[in-house]
C-alpha cells in the first residue's frame, strides 16, 4: 500500500488499525493525546490475536471465578461460577426451579451469541448490495444463520428485540438472580430492563464468553498492543491533539494539531467519536447537511459513573452486584429519564489490584448537577455496611461528563446501522477518511476489532 496513513487515538482500535496498516506496507503516523489504559474489558477476537503474532505471549487475560457474587435479602451471597455445574449447585440453594432452568437459558444465549460472533469478525454486509462481493458476503451470513438450524434462527430473531426483563422472566423466579444477570446487559445503556431491545446488549456482551458467563474478561491488551506498535519500524508515534482534518478538492490530505504541527496523509483513520471527527474536525462544507444532522442525532448518552475506593485490606472478591430486583433497576432508570441521579442507584463493585476497587454506578445522566466529591461520599456511605468496606477511602470519581461515551448499542444503531447506515462499513462520505472505535461496528466490548475491520477496508480499497 502506498501513501502515509494518519491514525488518531490511543485505544485498542487505534493501535490495531496502525499495526495492521503498517504490516500491510503503509507508513503510519499514530497521533496520540494520552497513553492507553492498563486494563481492557471485553472479548479479544481471533483476528486481533493473529495480528499480535509473537507479542501475544505477553498477553494476560483475567477470567474471574466466580464471575459474579450478588447480595441476597438475608445478607448471604449467591456466587455464579465459570463451571456450569457449580453454578447450578449454587442456584439450587435458593431455587431448585431456577437451577433446572439454568442450562437451557445458557444454551439459548450461547446460540445467539455465536451468531453475533460470526458477524463481528467481518465488515457489516450492505443490505442494499449490488456488487458481487457484497452479495456473496450477505449469502454467507445467511447460510451461517441457516446452518444453525431452526432453533438458532428463531432464537436470534426473537431474542434480540426483547426487553431483558421479559427474557429473564421466561426462565427464572428469583428476583435477585434476575437482577444480577440484567446488569450485564445494561452497562452504559440509557434504558431499563423493561425497555425494548435491551436483550441485544446482554447478548452482545456475552459474545466470546463460555456458556453461563455473563460478565467480561479483562486483559492487558492495550499494553501488549502498545509494545507491538513501538516495535514496528513503519509506525511513527507523535503526541498531540488534532484540531483539524485537512481536506482539499473533496479528499483528505492530512491532519493539523493544536500546537500548529501538521502531517500530510493520504488516509486518516480516526478512533475518536464519529460526531467529534466529522462535525468538529472536518469543515462542514464537505458534508451533506442531512447527513450531518443525522450524525448529530446519534445517541451516546452517558449514564455511568465510576468511583474508585481503597479498602482497609485486600479485596476477597472479584465482582459484587448490589441491586436486589429488576424493579429496583427500573426505578433507578425512571429517575434518570427526568435528568436526576437515581435515588437508589444500581451498583457493581469490581476488584482491582490489592485494596483498590471501582464502583460502577447507574443511573447518572449528564447534566444532573451532581458534584463529584458528594457522589463519592454517598457511595462510601452506602457501602460502609458491607464486610471489608468500613473506612474505605475514595480515590477517584469519574462522572459521565468526564469521558466520551460510544454510540449506544440498540437495534437502530447495530450492525449495518452502526452508528448510521452511511458509516457502517467504516468509510465516511469524505474520501480518505475512515472511522474505528467503539461507536463503530461491532461496538464496545470487542476491543481492537473495529480497528482491524477499518484496516481491512482500507487495504481492500487500495488493492
Amino acid at each position: 500500500m502506498s501513501g502515509t496513513v494518519a491514525v488518531l487515538g490511543n485505544g485498542p482500535d487505534a493501535l490495531v488499525a496502525a499495526l495492521g496498516l503498517a504490516r500491510a506496507g503503509s507508513k503510519v503516523v499514530l497521533i496520540e493525546s494520552v497513553q492507553p489504559g492498563a486494563m481492557t474489558e471485553g472479548w479479544i477476537a481471533p483476528p486481533v490475536l493473529r495480528l499480535l503474532a509473537g507479542a501475544v505471549q505477553g498477553l494476560r487475560i483475567e477470567r474471574p471465578d466466580p464471575w459474579l457474587e450478588t447480595l441476597l435479602p438475608d445478607g448471604s451471597w449467591l456466587a455464579l461460577w465459570r463451571d456450569m455445574n457449580r453454578t447450578i449447585e449454587s442456584i439450587a440453594q435458593i431455587s431448585p426451579a431456577d437451577a433446572r432452568a439454568w442450562p437451557a437459558f445458557c444454551a439459548r444465549l450461547a446460540r445467539v451469541a455465536g451468531m453475533l460472533e460470526a458477524f463481528y469478525q467481518q465488515r457489516t454486509p450492505n443490505p442494499l448490495a449490488t456488487r458481487a462481493g457484497d452479495l456473496w458476503q450477505l449469502a454467507r451470513l445467511a447460510l451461517k444463520l441457516r446452518a444453525g438450524g431452526r432453533v438458532t434462527v428463531e432464537d436470534t430473531l426473537r431474542t434480540l428485540p426483547m426487553p431483558l426483563a421479559d427474557l429473564l422472566d421466561d426462565y427464572f423466579e428469583t428476583p435477585t438472580l434476575k437482577a444480577a444477570l440484567a446488569g450485564g446487559g445494561l452497562v452504559d445503556a440509557f434504558a431499563g430492563p423493561r425497555s425494548a431491545g435491551t436483550t441485544l446488549g446482554f447478548v452482545h456482551r456475552h459474545v466470546g464468553l463460555p456458556a453461563g458467563v455473563f460478565r467480561p474478561d479483562r486483559s492487558n491488551l492495550g499494553e501488549v498492543l502498545a509494545r507491538a506498535v513501538a516495535a514496528e519500524s513503519r509506525i511513527v508515534r507523535r503526541k498531540g491533539t488534532p484540531t483539524r482534518i485537512d481536506v482539499r478538492a473533496g479528499r483528505v490530505t492530512g491532519v493539523t494539531l493544536a500546537d500548529g504541527r501538521d502531517f500530510d496523509a493520504a488516509v486518516v483513520v480516526s478512533s475518536l467519536a464519529p460526531q467529534y471527527t466529522l462535525l468538529e474536525l472536518i469543515d462542514p462544507v464537505w458534508l451533506d447537511p442531512a447527513f450531518a444532522r443525522a450524525l448529530g442525532h446519534v445517541r451516546a448518552r452517558g449514564v455511568r459513573a465510576e468511583i474508585g475506593l481503597r479498602l482497609a485490606q485486600d479485596a476477597d472478591f472479584q465482582r459484587l452486584n448490589l441491586v436486589p430486583t429488576l424493579d429496583a433497576i427500573e426505578r433507578a432508570f425512571d429517575d434518570a429519564k427526568y435528568g436526576c441521579l437515581s435515588a437508589a442507584p444500581w451498583m457493581e463493585v469490581i476488584a482491582g489490584n490489592g485494596r483498590e476497587v471501582r464502583v460502577q454506578l447507574q443511573y447518572l445522566p449528564r447534566g444532573a448537577g451532581v458534584e463529584a466529591g458528594a457522589l463519592g461520599m454517598q457511595v462510601q456511605t452506602a457501602l460502609a455496611s458491607l464486610p471489608g468496606f468500613a473506612g474505605a477511602e475514595v480515590t477517584s470519581v469519574e462522572l459521565p461528563e468526564d469521558r466520551s461515551d460510544p454510540a449506544e448499542l440498540s437495534l437502530d444503531q447495530f450492525l449495518w446501522m452502526r452508528p448510521l447506515l452511511q458509516l457502517a462499513r467504516h468509510a465516511t462520505p469524505v474520501p480518505g477518511l475512515w472511522l474505528c472505535g467503539p461507536s463503530m461496528h461491532p461496538g464496545p466490548g470487542v476491543p481492537g476489532m473495529s480497528g482491524w475491520l477499518a484496516g481491512e477496508g482500507i487495504s481492500g480499497e487500495q488493492r
